[in-house]
């Protein structure tokens, strides 16, 4: 209700689900798009548009285009065309970011000069820390930070600054020993959380670095794991982390806190280049920061996945010199990770499952890249504690159980409609068609016992998919242009229809076989069949859920 009185505006979205507004986003969302709004209303506003997204997904960037041309109606100026930042790019969102804030920044200083006598502040000085840091003597008493715990633990439900700390009761490889692939099925515990969730729902997970990586990082930079420091405020527009104890630790801030095992953005490099007194290194650095340089530093650490360690160690003169308390500016913080719910809290009601791919893949650098939360969670003995919290996902089932549903969920794809065929089957509710797609019938065919019972029970209609064990690969497209009579009937009949997995090609691929179904099926042309499966997108009978 403040934009009214708003002369300029620069909105920074990102997009998430299928083209949703992030959370911090909705209430924002819902009031700009109401339709009793004046078209007029925001002619007094100038605004630019950043979108952060990832055209690995169908709805690249929705938000911001959205957004962009929703101010435009109610007569705001556009100081610049939207710019859509795309984490797919080799330099990822910076490509975008960069060239965007150039020309942001003459258009603004061309509607706001400077005062006379005022400069813009020279590139070359180093800008201050956000906080600043004293460490406590070594003989005063310190907490005991192995059982801290974030929050306060209230009675309210769980979240980001209050999560519940699960106890893991069950940590099962779900694949063969000898698949090249390590994905498990893990249980933890909810009782007594105040936790509720839904089928569809999220949720998310505090990790923690590897001790490895901790040690050597703590090594490098000459830090002591045991000493104790204070943070303080530099600005009072920058609030201090919650999710710290204070006094902390060296330790506990390196293994909760830094991200040191993330890919480096080219931010990185530039506050990094101020500390840099050795001619060779600061040379690198200074060249990694302009534009010239950025095919470089793709090469050197996005093609790679060189770590903020790996090129800490890199540069050992430069990363000699940094100060304690510019490593919160350095270093980004350490990100929750979210998974589908693969349970159902009518069938497990003091439980969530968890249906997780461990992330290992080989670069070029000696050692192999490791996902920071799928290797410490697979790492895991059960007994042990993990902070958790619940959101709503972006898909919704169809709460009528006489809706006909059909899932796709090829690999861990089928997590979320386990806990749907789990929440449907419960109450002995059929209707439910799962189509499963995986490598070897030996190797990767998870949840199988559990599958094939239903199917007994006819509750479960399932179809297979193994693309390896046959000469000619396999997938679920090809089974569902197989079975288009099946599907075809479904849909006529008020059926519900969802895709979750990989973000790659998958998705694309089974819309294009559901397309020629409803052309064979229903006696449609391209057009028509596209329209048909836009009809089920806007009511919600089609639905998909992806990631990258």
């Amino acid at each position: 209700s403040n934009l009214i009185q708003e002369k300029l505006v620069i909105f920074v979205c990102s997009t998430s689900g299928q083209g949703d507004p992030p959370d911090n986003m909705k209430l924002f969302w819902r009031f700009i798009l109401r339709k009793n709004l004046p078209v007029n209303s925001l002619s007094q506003l100038s605004y630019a548009m950043l979108g952060l997204g990832d055209s690995a997904y169908q709805k690249f960037n929705f938000v911001a285009k959205k957004l962009y041309k929703r101010l435009q109606q109610l007569g705001a100026d556009n100081l610049l065309p939207v710019a859509l930042a795309d984490d797919q790019h080799d330099l990822g969102p910076d490509a975008v970011i960069y060239p965007w804030l150039d020309s942001l920044w003459k258009k603004v200083l061309n509607i706001y000069p400077l005062p006379p006598g005022r400069e813009i502040i020279s590139s070359s000085i180093r800008p201050p820390s956000r906080y600043t840091a004293t460490f406590l003597d070594n003989t005063a008493p310190h907490p005991d930070l192995d059982n801290y715990r974030i929050g306060n633990h209230s009675n309210t439900a769980p979240g980001q600054s209050n999560p519940f700390y699960a106890k893991m009761t069950s940590n099962e490889r779900v694949t063969s020993h000898d698949h090249f692939q390590d994905v498990r099925l893990i249980r933890f515990d909810i009782s007594n959380s105040n936790i509720s969730y839904s089928p569809g729902d999220v949720v998310v997970i505090m990790p923690q670095n590897s001790l490895e990586t901790v040690t050597e990082f703590i090594n490098h930079m000459k830090l002591q794991d045991d000493n104790f420091f204070h943070i303080q405020q530099q600005d009072l527009d920058i609030e201090l982390p919650g999710m710290l104890p204070q006094p902390c630790s060296v330790q506990y801030l390196v293994q909760h806190y830094l991200d040191i095992n993330s890919v480096p953005r080219r931010s990185f490099f530039e506050l990094l280049s101020y500390f840099a007194d050795n001619e060779l290194e600061k040379e690198k650095l200074e060249e990694f920061c302009t534009a010239e340089g950025q095919e470089e530093l793709y090469t050197y650490c996005n093609r790679v996945r060189r770590s903020i360690l790996e090129v800490l160690q890199d540069f050992p003169h430069t990363s000699a010199n940094i100060p304690f308390e510019f490593l919160f500016d350095l270093i980004p913080v350490l990100q929750p990770r979210s998974f589908s719910i693969a349970s159902s809290q009518k069938m497990y009601p003091d439980e969530i499952h968890v249906l997780m791919a461990v992330v290992t893949y080989k670069t070029k650098m000696f050692k192999p890249r490791l996902g920071v939360c799928s290797t410490w969670l697979a790492g895991m003995s059960p007994g042990t504690t993990v902070p958790l919290w619940v959101k709503k996902g972006t898909i919704a089932f169809p709460t009528d159980p006489a809706c006909p549903v059909v899932m796709v969920g090829p690999g861990t794809g089928c997590a979320p409609f386990r806990s749907f065929i789990q929440e449907r089957t419960v109450a002995g509710t059929g209707g439910n068609t799962l189509y499963f797609g995986c490598r070897n019938k030996d190797n990767d065919y998870y949840c199988q016992d559990e599958w094939t019972a239903l199917v007994d029970k006819g509750l479960l209609n399932l179809v297979t998919a193994f693309s390896r064990d046959q000469d000619d690969k396999i997938y679920v497209q090809h089974k569902i242009l197989e079975s288009k009579l099946m599907l075809w009937n479904i849909l006529e009949n008020g059926g519900w229809f969802y895709v979750a997995g990989n973000a790659k090609r998958m998705p694309d691929d089974v819309k294009d076989a559901v397309k020629q179904v409803i052309m064979d099926c229903g006696s449609k042309s391209e057009d028509e069949a596209e329209q048909y499966i836009h009809k089920l997108e806007q009511c919600r009978r089609y639905q998909a859920e992806t990631w990258s």
